[in-house]
This record gives structure tokens, sequence and C-alpha cells, in this order.
């Protein structure tokens, strides 16, 4: 793993991990919320052997990025752009797991000469659809698309996250066999605190910023506008992001294949969503 940064002409930083050889398919790797570059390092660590180049991004505010508070999901789009061009990126596939989904189609929709391809796992869809939208369970979800004001949101993600994410964990009641054992697997708990703290770097700003990009739907891309393969993975026991969802995001992209995983959940989807990355890469 190589962790880098770069700074943007509005004085930003974007920080990034560059995981694999430079020779390998190149992946932009779009992290949950809350979450960071860290989340790819499990898939990093094979994407030598799998032929893949995993370049995984800091969204604002997580890891070593700067915030940039009132964003929408299309305004990540130049970032992720200025760090492949930094790389001699021309072409590229796309992943986002969990809220990073929304990102990876966003690319993709604004920029369809350079995404070759799209994965998302247990990904959010359009929070436009009232069933999809109603189904999303917890106060950090609810809670803070509906705060009245941006202050009222940071309280409601401290008091269930802690400041520093201490709480993020607390309990994990009500999740499938297969989440549980991913989450208490000694790789998984090995880089637990490095991951927590980045995730957290600013405290709970972050992640609230995610949720107010999130809660007011899909309006700052056209998710029609994506005409390249899109694979789209969900564990049907997923407690966290329903698969309602997945099959939402399928109805609106006709050409995307839908791959639906009976045991898994919202945290063991990755070993599908990377095997459709290496398929889709060596297309």
């Amino acid at each position: 793993m190589i962790d880098q940064t770069l700074t943007l002409p509005d004085g930003r930083t974007i920080g990034f991990s560059d995981y694999g050889k430079v020779s390998g398919a190149p992946v932009i790797w779009c992290h949950g919320g809350p979450g960071s570059r860290l989340e790819a390092a499990a898939a990093g660590a094979a994407a030598q052997a799998l032929g893949l180049r995993i370049i995984s991004i800091d969204r604002p505010g997580y890891g070593l990025s700067s915030l940039n508070s009132g964003r929408s999901i299309a305004d990540w789009v130049p970032d992720c752009l200025a760090v492949a061009d930094a790389l001699g990126l021309d072409q590229f596939i796309t992943t986002g797991m969990s809220t990073g989904g929304a990102y990876a189609l966003s690319v993709a929709a604004l920029a369809p000469n350079r995404v070759k391809a799209v994965v998302t796992g247990c990904a959010m869809t359009d929070m436009r659809h009232p069933s999809a939208r109603a189904s999303m369970p917890g106060p950090t979800t609810h809670g803070i698309w509906d705060a009245p004001n941006r202050e009222a949101a940071l309280e409601i993600a401290a008091d269930t996250f802690g400041e520093d994410g201490s709480k993020m964990m607390g309990g994990l009641e009500g999740l499938p066999a297969a989440d549980l054992a991913f989450l208490t697997h000694p790789d998984y708990a090995a880089g637990a605190e490095a991951s927590r703290a980045a995730m957290f770097a600013n405290g709970v700003k972050a992640y609230v910023d995610d949720r107010l990009a999130d809660g007011v739907g899909w309006i700052s891309f056209d998710v029609s506008k994506v005409k390249c393969p899109v694979i789209i993975v969900h564990g049907e026991s997923d407690t966290i992001v329903p698969v309602l969802a997945a099959h939402h995001t399928a109805s609106l992209i006709p050409q995307a294949e839908l791959r639906l995983f009976q045991p898994l959940g919202h945290f063991s989807v990755g070993e599908p969503a990377i095997a459709a990355l290496v398929e889709l890469a060596r297309k």
C-alpha cells in the first residue's frame, strides 16, 4: 500500500491509497460511510494476485482529505478525476460499497469516457424512492435527513457513533452470521483501530456530509447517463441497507446485472464484489 495526498487548486487535500501493481487493471474504490481509503486494505492485499490495481480515495473530511461541507454527490467527481489524472489513468473501473455506490455511479454518469464499468456492493439507492427510503433503519439516516439544521444532524451522529467513533461497534445484535464472522475475524480486528481513526478524522462531520448529500436523492447526477456495464452485488440478509435498494437501482439502469447472495449481509459482501471486479477487468 502507498498512501498519497494531492493538493487541489482550491487548496483542499485529497488522500488516497494505491494497492497492487501499477500494471494492474485500475479500480477506483469509493468507500462506505463512515469509511476511508483504508476500507480497501483487505481487497488491496490480494489485488496483485488478482491483477487489479485498487486506488481507494478518502472522500472529503475522511482520513487525509479536507472537509468540503455542503458537497453534493456529484461534487466528488472532480476530486476522483483529479486523482486519476495525477496517476495517469485514462480509463478505470469504479466500485462503491454502501454509501460509496452512488459516488461510483456518479463518476460513470458524468465522465462516461473514463469509466469502463461499475460494481456496487450493498449500496444505497436514490433516496427519492419512498419504499427504499422507508426501509433504511436508524437515527443516523432518517434522523439526519430530517434534522432541522446541520448542528442538529451533528448532534445525532455524535450521540450514535461518539465523536471519535468509539460507540460505532457497541452492539452487533441483529447482524447476520456472515457479517458477525467478518467483523470478528482477526484480520479485520488488526486494522480496526487505524480504520476508525481515519473514519473520524474530523469527528462526525464527514459522515453528516455524506447523509446530507444522499438524503435529497440523486439530484446532482442523472443515473440514466450510466451506459457502461454495471454489476450490482447485494447480500439478501443485509440489515443496514436492505436489498430493496439493490432492486431499485437495477430498475434505474437497464443494462445492470443484479447478483444477490442470500447468506451475506452488509459487511460480508466483499468477496463477490471483488469477483465481479476481476470479471469485468478481464473483458
